[in-house]
């Protein structure tokens, strides 16, 4: 067994996600590609609040009595102008930037 062999549990594949996530973004700070801060609306940042919370995009919809296509559109929107590629980096992001608070 090499010291690369591991077995890593499916409970556990978010979390190291999250860490890559969170060490990506610092190498490009470190690297000097330092974005300017979005602005995010007061609804987009109420849908990533929930986001964060792990509510899916139905939930949240039935929550702010908004449909969930609407949900969809607002993250789609926010993960454009923070630059990600799925929810939870777009979680990470925003809490890293102080765009929500959790």
């Amino acid at each position: 067994m090499s010291a690369y062999d591991f077995k890593l549990t499916k409970r556990d594949r978010p979390t190291l996600h999250l860490m890559a996530l969170y060490a990506f973004d610092r190498v490009q700070q470190l690297a000097g590609h330092v974005r300017p801060k979005p602005m995010l609306s007061a609804r987009q940042r109420e849908i990533l609040t929930w986001t964060a919370t792990g509510k899916t995009a139905w939930e949240i919809g039935e929550i702010l009595h908004i449909s969930q296509r609407t949900v969809e559109w607002h993250l789609q929107s926010m993960a454009q102008k923070l630059g990600t590629f799925n929810r939870m980096q777009t979680v990470t992001v925003a809490l890293r930037e102080q765009l929500i608070a959790f």
